[in-house]
């Protein structure tokens, strides 16, 4: 007959070790560490922005879209490919603007001004730099910005 293993002897014996207290942050380093993060998050997305870019702008110089151009065969072809150049254009535009915007952002952080709206000098609420980490105005001034800036285009 077998014998019968007891479980206590299967267990690993775990040593329990005294665990070190937490060091406490006051609130002016966690705000030098978000900070720090935020900065590091804006570089990242700037660095992606451009690769980007940089890709688009090399299809333009390797003649991508030239190949295209002489592949038309009628003017609706053509269309197509002006279309194309056009969203690519506009992309490298949205894509300069950002990277405007992200500039100034890193800017700010260095200054010790971000986060602060540029209309009204209010603080940002956090959930919305967190979304849009390069906001410059808070959400009450961008809207009035926003809705003044409609009318001028309805009265043009």
């Amino acid at each position: 007959m077998p014998k019968k293993i007891e479980k206590k002897a299967l267990k690993p014996k775990i040593k329990k070790t005294a665990q070190k207290p937490k060091k406490k942050t006051s609130p002016v380093e966690k705000e030098e560490k978000r900070k720090e993060d935020l900065k590091k998050l804006l570089i990242r997305k700037r660095e992606d922005i451009v690769r980007e870019a940089t890709k688009e702008i090399k299809k333009f110089k390797s003649g991508e879209k030239r190949q295209l151009v002489e592949t038309v065969l009628d003017d609706g072809d053509l269309s197509v490919v002006d279309l194309a150049e056009d969203i690519s254009l506009r992309h490298l535009s949205a894509h300069r603007e950002t990277l405007i915007k992200i500039d100034n952002a890193l800017m700010k952080i260095d200054e010790g001004t971000y986060g602060i709206c540029e209309d009204c000098g209010e603080d940002i609420n956090k959930e919305r730099l967190n979304i849009m980490p390069f906001a410059i105005l808070c959400r009450d001034c961008q809207e009035k910005r926003e809705l003044l800036e409609k009318i001028q285009r309805e009265e043009d």
